[in-house]
């Protein structure tokens, strides 16, 4: 299994490729010189900010965020893999959020005691491992959530994305407005 592992990295954050509609999602990792960019969906990026959001207010860790990174992202953006599966974990010990990118689905099955469950993750899964400090990942949210939602405006209507030249509401029998 391929791991592209990132421990406290200089930078970790979302960022698209696009205009809306047409956006494409990555999250991107630098430490010194090393980058790494894996794409994923829209959809992936909003989940995971919240998730990251609710896991900071969960656990003890410092309410401080780090400064605002609006910076687009390092070129060359090169995608290593298109994320399936995203893992999060809070490392009491290392007082780290632990986000897990992986190429593959993951799968849970029992233990052999039957007490909880085991990720099973198929051989040769490329892996993207970062280790953040929560006011890193207070930020990463901050940011996530921001892009996620300069994406095209709801139809009022059915809530799909609104083109510039209107879509094709199903609720409203398949006209455009």
């Amino acid at each position: 299994m391929p791991l592209i592992e990132y421990v406290r990295p200089d930078r970790f954050v979302a960022g698209t490729v696009g205009p809306p509609g047409q956006r494409t999602f990555f999250l991107q990792a630098e430490q010194g010189p090393r980058v790494t960019s894996v794409s994923l969906e829209k959809q992936q990026v909003q989940v995971l900010a919240e998730r990251v959001e609710e896991l900071l207010e969960e656990v003890p860790a410092s309410s401080a965020a780090d400064p605002e990174d609006n910076a687009p992202l390092s070129a060359p953006i090169d995608d290593e893999f298109r994320v399936s599966t995203l893992s999060l974990t809070w490392d009491g010990e290392q007082q780290a959020v632990i986000i897990e990118c992986y190429d593959a689905e993951v799968e849970l099955e029992p233990d052999l005691e039957g007490e909880g469950v085991i990720e099973v993750t198929p051989p040769d899964t490329n892996v993207l491992k970062v280790s953040l400090s929560a006011s890193a990942a207070r930020e990463f949210v901050r940011r996530s959530l921001a892009m996620v939602a300069q994406g095209r405006p709801p139809c009022p209507f059915c809530g799909g994305p609104l083109d510039p030249t209107g879509h094709i509401c199903p609720r409203a029998n398949g006209y455009k407005r």
